[in-house]
């Protein structure tokens, strides 16, 4: 009949479908295995470096940081001030027989910057068992005294001392020191007064005008033209734009507080003028540019004090 539709081949079909379906799981097999190599090469490689740093790891314990030939068998130190070497070693925290390659440097050094009398610091390894610390001290050239009760129903003293720079720090136990007491208690420090007692605090600047002028004034006075002549004991601090100097010779010298070197070469020039005369500064105002006021008493009034270096030289001695 004309309209009898004509029988496909049912196997071609059916074996066409199996061959599509055959190339589609090749396919995803191929892709899975694509798959699965992609995320194993990271993971092969990322095992491969965590083994390489582990072993890095064992290698530099081993044969480094466990090694007894970098155990630490001296600590050098060196001073530029009165410090005793086991002293700066104790503040130190370095212990013989410590790894010298693992030891922390930094924190070494910070150990010893931690201590107000200490200015800089500096360490350095010397394979394979020594350790190099060379210390810079600070020099105490002023003290600030601080009464205080006793819980005697009476008053002490506590004492505080300025380097040049105005850093506070307390004044050495003797026990530290390599200058004898009997030598340590001959060293007469100026007396700044006038300092907040808040602005005390150990190992850090006192930023008070006047008592840096004070600081500059005493380091200037061991060069000046006044040096020898008279000794400064007191230099008041207190009141805003001057220091008023008081010597053992009994005198009073205002000063401001800038061109201090100018004001001491005037200093310098009225002390003549009075012993021309036979005559003893009582009082003198420097702050005053022109007609500097001056108040004068008779030389053999003048109480006798033996002149001392207001600013004596920093004991140093290099410490091994």
């Amino acid at each position: 009949m004309w309209f009898k539709r004509k029988q496909k081949n049912r196997r071609l079909s059916r074996g066409h479908v199996l061959d599509v379906k055959l190339r589609s799981e090749q396919v995803r097999a191929t892709r899975t295995r694509l798959a699965l190599m992609a995320m194993s090469v990271p993971a092969v490689t990322l095992f491969g470096l965590y083994l390489l740093w582990r072993t890095g790891e064992w290698a530099l314990d081993k044969f480094v940081y466990e090694n007894a030939e970098f155990a630490i068998q001296r600590v050098d130190v060196q001073t530029d001030g009165v410090i005793t070497p086991d002293q700066l070693r104790n503040w130190s925290g370095v212990k013989l027989g410590a790894n010298l390659i693992a030891l922390d440097l930094a924190s070494v050094k910070r150990n010893l910057q931690l201590e107000p009398v200490i200015s800089s610091v500096s360490v350095e390894r010397v394979l394979p068992r020594t350790l190099k610390i060379r210390v810079t001290e600070r020099s105490p050239i002023a003290q600030v005294n601080v009464p205080r009760p006793d819980g005697a129903n009476g008053v002490a003293i506590s004492v505080f001392q300025l380097d040049a720079a105005g850093v506070v720090m307390q004044p050495l136990d003797p026990r530290m020191s390599v200058i004898p007491l009997s030598q340590m208690k001959n060293v007469r420090l100026p007396v700044i007064t006038g300092i907040n007692v808040a602005q005390l605090q150990q190992g850090h600047r006192v930023a008070l005008p006047q008592a840096q002028a004070a600081l500059q004034l005493i380091s200037a006075f061991g060069h000046s033209p006044m040096a020898g002549l008279v000794d400064m004991r007191r230099i008041d601090a207190s009141a805003p734009g001057i220091i008023v100097v008081t010597t053992g010779q009994g005198g009073e010298i205002t000063f401001g507080l800038q061109n201090l070197e100018q004001q001491l070469r005037r200093w310098r020039g009225i002390y003549d003028l009075g012993l021309r005369n036979n005559k003893a500064i009582a009082s003198a105002d420097l702050a005053v540019e022109n007609n500097v006021p001056v108040r004068w008493m008779e030389a053999d009034v003048a109480p006798v004090a033996a002149p001392k270096n207001s600013t004596p030289a920093p004991m140093r001695r290099k410490n091994v």
